[in-house]
């Protein structure tokens, strides 16, 4: 899996294709282990990481109420999203 960590590219253009966003913290605990199983999935499809302290214009225009919140989206629309860490097999569930 590619893991794209968002600086100054342009969001909308990154979720145009099938990827996987995660709305994450430094400081969050969760979002550490989530960033691990991540790092562990067998998945064709991008993974961009997105650091709400840095973006939170961005995760408040997508409802980011909690960390780690994965959306998955597909041709720039939000397909699902999942609140809270997850295991890797539960991710690529998630994806699939």
């Amino acid at each position: 899996m590619e893991i794209i960590h968002l600086k100054n590219e342009k969001f909308k253009e990154l979720i145009e294709e099938k990827v996987l966003v995660d709305f994450y913290a430094n400081w969050c605990g969760p979002c550490k282990m989530i960033a691990s199983e991540l790092e562990r999935v067998d998945s064709t499809i991008k993974t961009i990481k997105v650091d709400v302290d840095r973006f939170e214009e961005l995760a408040r225009e997508y409802g980011v109420m909690s960390i780690p919140t994965l959306i998955l989206f597909d041709e720039g629309k939000e397909k699902k999203r999942t609140i809270g860490f997850i295991d890797k097999e539960k991710i690529e569930t998630f994806i699939d």
